[in-house]
C-alpha cells in the first residue's frame, strides 16, 4: 500500500476509534443509571445525542457496544494497578501500593466495576460475552502474578485461585460501599493490606 494511502487509512482508523470511545463514555453514563439489563440502544442514543443508525454504524448491536465499554475501562484499571506495582520496590511497598490502588478503584470507579460483575455473570448465560470476559480475566490474573513476582520473586502454582480469592474480597468490599454504611477509605486499605500480607 502506498505511504499516502496507508497514512490516510491510519487516520481514518484513529478517528473511528476516537468516536467509538466518545460513544462509550455516553453509554457508560446510561449503564450507570440503568444497569445492563435495563439499558437499550435507544437509551444510549438519547444519552449521546446520536441516532440509532449512527450507533449501528459503529457497533453491531447492544452487546458489542457494552463489551467495548467494559473492555476499555477494565484495561484502564489494569494499567492503573500495573503502574502502581511498577513503582513499588520490596514486599511491603508492593502490599501498600496494591492495597491503595485497589481501594482507589473501588472509591472512584465503583459503577464500572458493578457493570463488569454484571457482564461476567451474564457470560454464564450468553456465550457472546465469554471471549471478552475470559480475555479481561487473564489480564486481571496477570496483575496478581505481577504482584507475587514483585513481592517475592516467585508466583504460586495456583495463581488463578489467588486471583479468585482477591477478586471475591474486592467485590465484597465494593458491594459494601453501595449500602447505607460505607467503610472509611482507611479501613478498606487496612483490609487489603491484611489480606495481601497473608498470601504475597
Amino acid at each position: 500500500m502506498p505511504a499516502k494511502l496507508k497514512a490516510r487509512a491510519e487516520r481514518k482508523t484513529a478517528k473511528r476509534e476516537e468516536k467509538k470511545r466518545q460513544i462509550a463514555e455516553s453509554a457508560i453514563e446510561a449503564l450507570k443509571e440503568l444497569g445492563y439489563a435495563n439499558t437499550s440502544l435507544r437509551d444510549i442514543a438519547d444519552k449521546s445525542d446520536m441516532s440509532l443508525g449512527m450507533l449501528h454504524y459503529y457497533f453491531d448491536d447492544r452487546t458489542d457496544l457494552i463489551l467495548y465499554c467494559v473492555s476499555i475501562y477494565k484495561e484502564q484499571f489494569v494499567r492503573d494497578i500495573s503502574d502502581a506495582l511498577d513503582r513499588a520496590e520490596g514486599r511491603e511497598a508492593v502490599i501498600d501500593a496494591f492495597s491503595e490502588a485497589l481501594v482507589a478503584s473501588i472509591v472512584d470507579d465503583e459503577m464500572i466495576h458493578r457493570l463488569w460483575y454484571d457482564i461476567r455473570t451474564q457470560a454464564m448465560f450468553d456465550a457472546a460475552f465469554r471471549p471478552v470476559v475470559a480475555e479481561i480475566e487473564q489480564k486481571l490474573i496477570g496483575i496478581v502474578r505481577n504482584a507475587f513476582l514483585k513481592a517475592n520473586g516467585a508466583e504460586p502454582g495456583d495463581i488463578a485461585l489467588q486471583y479468585a480469592l482477591l477478586d471475591g474480597v474486592f467485590r465484597y468490599l465494593m458491594q459494601g460501599q453501595i449500602g447505607a454504611s460505607p467503610k472509611p477509605r482507611a479501613d478498606l486499605v487496612a483490609t487489603f493490606r491484611t489480606l495481601l500480607g497473608q498470601f504475597l
